[in-house]
């Protein structure tokens, strides 16, 4: 009669799996696929004959070991995901940072933050401590999100004389 495992004198895990004691330790935190496998037929083979296993427990188990995986799998692809988003963010942050440079020297009409009519000015800097970036037009600080016209510093506000008489700009 053979002994179930686990029982007294009876076969190691790691004999059972074909892998030396070092080998074992190594790959017990991470079971697979064919581990499982390993383990479920050992399981069968060893199992007392007169008292066996139902079918039922071991369809459980395999079903179960399925979702684990499966649950593996997804938890991997969201932390990808993380990984990714996390550097769209940080590309974006720099596209900002970027395009808030840019406008320093330029005449910028923006929303007031403090309420009333809009504030035109020339941006003398740009802050980039916040969320989004800010700007210095005199001595006020403006979001970047609120800027509403970008010109050149001391061109005229509104359409170009062109666009006005109806003409295509060059």
């Amino acid at each position: 009669m053979t002994t179930p495992i686990g029982g007294a004198g009876t076969t190691n895990i790691s004999d059972v799996l074909g892998k030396s004691n070092q080998e074992a330790a190594k790959s017990s935190n991470k079971l697979d696929q064919d581990t499982f496998l390993k383990l479920l037929v050992a399981q069968m083979k060893y199992q007392d004959p007169s008292n066996p296993a139902d079918a039922t427990q071991f369809l459980t188990q395999t079903a179960q070991f399925t979702q684990v995986e499966k649950l593996g799998v997804i938890a991997d692809s969201m932390a990808k995901l993380d990984t990714i988003a996390s550097g769209q963010a940080s590309m974006l942050q720099s596209q900002l940072m970027l395009g808030a440079s840019n406008m320093i020297g330029k005449t910028v009409t923006a929303k007031n933050p403090a309420g009333g009519a809009d504030i035109t000015g020339v941006v003398s800097s740009a802050t980039f401590g916040g969320s989004t970036p800010t700007l210095k037009i005199g001595d006020t600080d403006v979001a970047l999100s609120d800027v509403k016209d970008v010109r050149q510093a001391g061109a005229p506000a509104g359409p170009t004389p062109a666009a006005s008489a109806g003409e295509q700009p060059v």
